[in-house]
């Protein structure tokens, strides 16, 4: 099976926040920043996957920091992993007003894609071969993030999760 570095899939796009972004505070909507990342990260799941790809769930989205009217917006997606069919694609969010020199990290957020061929039908992926200390720990994070929905949805027990077990008693002895 073909394996991929998280690099591979590296998509960056970049917005202008004008004032229909903007609710009443001139703080750019949560949900157009939504409509964005979804965007951003689906690219980047379809380089991975070379396919068409559907979200399947976001989770861990993290508003830190209101972006303003006129400020630009810059997502970083990358997928951090790959299962059979379904891959994560962790996105980062970057504002940046124009007249200052530096941007601020403002949010962040895990996609699920689950990649699908051109009848609907699902299609394995390429693996992520993670090789950086940052590109693993988000690589190992997934598969507990995984763990964590499927046992939330009843599809598996905890001891089919032994990842996530263990990372719940080495919570429990600190």
């Amino acid at each position: 099976m073909e394996t991929k570095r998280p690099s591979d899939s590296l998509t960056i796009m970049n917005e202008l926040v004008l004032p229909n972004d903007t609710n009443t505070l001139n703080n750019l909507m949560g949900g157009r920043l939504l409509h964005w990342m979804d965007i951003c990260s689906a690219i980047a799941a379809q380089k991975h996957a070379n396919t068409i790809c559907v979200t399947a769930a976001v989770n861990n989205v993290a508003f830190n920091q209101p972006i303003k009217l006129g400020n630009v917006v810059t997502l970083q997606a990358k997928c951090v992993r790959s299962f059979n069919t379904s891959m994560e694609i962790y996105i980062e969010v970057w504002t940046q007003s124009l007249s200052m020199p530096s941007k601020v990290k403002c949010n962040e957020a895990y996609y699920t894609f689950v990649a699908l061929n051109a009848e609907g039908h699902t299609v394995h992926v390429p693996h992520v071969e993670p090789l950086t200390e940052e590109e693993k720990k988000l690589y190992d994070y997934a598969l507990l993030r995984r763990q964590q929905k499927l046992l939330e949805s009843g599809k598996i027990k905890l001891s089919e999760a032994p990842e996530l077990r263990k990372q719940f008693d080495t919570w429990m002895n600190e």
